[in-house]
């Protein structure tokens, strides 16, 4: 299709497009079947209105406009081929020319767009960084250790008043004024005494007490609708239990895992922390190389782009805040945050969010300069990946992907998954030691192979034997299940975080990218 480019600013241009009557006919004859399948006329049977009739009772300028609206994807998208261009968001679409000459029409259509800016990316493998050296202390084993134990103690109801470390089932009710308040009030809560954790107050009140007993502290509370106010909290012991831990011994050791001494339980323990550890250090050294690209390379984002970004991402926080009941003043007072007051955090997510987006048009540019594809295998493993995120189902998130067109934006994230490991690749990567890593031979585990990670599969994890007896077997089943979580390699960033540094499209707009002519436009329609 005939087009032409008209740059109106750095990173934005103007498409003039022609749509050749024979280019715009398929649509005029789908225009047409479409809208005699959707109404009734007298004398004719559904579907088989005629053109003219159809012209005469509907109008010919409502064909067109059906007809245009078809044809404009097809026709944008051919222009931005032949003119090799990228565009960065929607373009506004204005239909300029339409002239309806009975037999064909002519069409024209303007489109102006944002574009990826033109830069030419550095000498990825000039690019040096440093990460921390792989650290695994004692302490984080023996907190695993313990953490088993406290799954595995045993808890023996007693008559005593409780005491410190005793298991205790709690009822509690919270009240102002004499007027009890629902969101802090709960029943048949267990609670370790001295663990923490709860309403400050709680462990000294309930010490001493039997099953049956209640005692009355006030204590700030901790959430809902009366977060940080002061509220009398009545608490009533209705079972103590004296829990006895476990010896770690060999004994223990057959019990929860599938090793016969505690020694081989704690390296293979130690070998799970380490890889979690080297995972943790491979992400760290992918965001340092990104960002030493980055910072040498000048890009002038689209302005459009950029406050539509900043929009996009400012309400997703601020609806994530919401949802969990929070001020952004309260968050900052929870979270690990620098940000000392509202404005610094908005700061540093628009900050974050320009970061993001510089980082999304580098690897698109990478991944388009080396003609990255994307193989059917690695669509279907990141189906798979998202539906573990989601607690969902792979079909689920086909489905998904279907109904809310996300299947160029998934491929996109694969491309720039590819692009960011060929960028580390090509950079040197040392440890505070200064060691040079081999990051692409980090298996999904955080193991080490012999081979890079994208030429062999993680082996899979061996079977654990089974405990003696049924009642152990559902001990260490659960603990088991437990450790498994622990040892999934998660992202560092921190579960009640309302932000992501990854920028992505919002995953449930059903919007669509195909352009669509404007109802306002200069046409003029000749008969």
């Amino acid at each position: 299709m005939p087009s032409t480019l008209e740059q109106l600013t750095n990173n934005r241009v103007k498409l003039t497009v022609e749509i050749p009557f024979e280019e715009l006919k398929p649509s005029l004859d789908k225009a047409y079947k479409d809208i005699a399948g959707q109404v009734n006329v007298p004398g004719f049977r559904k579907g088989k209105v005629p053109a003219p009739v159809i012209d005469q009772r509907f109008g010919r300028g409502a064909v067109l406009q059906e007809a245009i609206n078809d044809a404009l994807p097809t026709a944008y998208s051919s222009a931005v081929n032949d003119n090799k261009i990228v565009p960065l968001g929607q373009p506004d679409i204005e239909v300029t020319k339409l002239e309806d000459h009975g037999k064909d029409v002519d069409v024209e259509f303007t489109a102006e767009v944002d574009i990826r800016p033109d830069f030419d990316l550095p000498d990825v493998s000039t690019i040096e960084v440093e990460v921390p050296d792989l650290d695994v202390p004692d302490e984080d084993v023996d907190e695993r250790i313990e953490t088993l134990r406290q799954r595995f103690a045993t808890n023996t109801e007693v008559e005593r008043p409780a005491a410190d470390g005793d298991v205790v089932v709690l009822n509690l009710k919270g009240s102002q004024n004499g007027e009890v308040l629902e969101d802090a009030t709960a029943d048949d809560i267990t609670y370790k005494i001295g663990s923490g954790g709860m309403l400050e107050g709680l462990d000294e009140a309930v010490t001493g007490l039997k099953a049956g007993e209640s005692a009355t502290f006030t204590s700030k509370l901790l959430g809902g609708a009366h977060r940080d106010e002061e509220a009398e909290i009545e608490a009533t012991v209705t079972k103590v239990s004296e829990q006895k831990l476990p010896e770690v011994d060999d004994d223990f050791a057959q019990l929860v895992s599938q090793f016969d001494t505690v020694d081989e339980m704690r390296q293979d323990m130690r070998n799970s922390l380490e890889g979690m550890a080297r995972l943790d250090q491979s992400a760290d050294a992918r965001d340092k190389v990104l960002e030493a690209v980055i910072s040498k390379i000048d890009i002038e984002l689209p302005q459009a782009l950029v406050d539509s970004e900043l929009e996009a991402r400012r309400n997703q926080v601020s609806q994530q805040l919401a949802q969990a009941g929070l001020t952004v003043e309260q968050y900052l007072e929870d979270s690990e945050e620098e940000a000392e007051d509202e404005d610094a955090f908005w700061a540093e997510i628009e900050k974050r969010s320009l970061d993001a987006l510089k980082a999304q048009i580098v690897l698109d540019k990478m991944a388009d300069d080396d003609e990255i594809g994307v193989e059917q295998n690695e669509l279907s493993e990141l189906i798979v990946r998202k539906a573990q995120q989601n607690g969902s189902t792979p079909q689920q998130e086909a489905q998904h992907m279907m109904e809310h067109n996300h299947l160029a934006e998934w491929m996109e994230e694969i491309r720039r998954g590819k692009a960011l490991a060929s960028m580390v690749k090509q950079a040197t990567v040392k440890d505070a030691s200064g060691t040079v890593l081999e990051l692409d031979r980090i298996q999904p585990d955080g193991s080490i192979s012999d081979a890079p990670a994208d030429d062999e599969a993680a082996a899979p994890a061996d079977k654990a034997d089974e405990p003696a007896d049924e009642a152990d077997k559902a001990k260490a089943d659960e603990a088991k299940a437990d450790e498994a979580k622990v040892d999934e390699p998660k992202a560092k960033a921190k579960a009640d975080e309302p932000k992501s540094d990854e920028p992505k499209a919002k995953a449930d707009e059903p919007k669509s990218d195909e352009p669509k002519a404007k109802a306002k436009s200069r046409a003029s329609a000749k008969k």
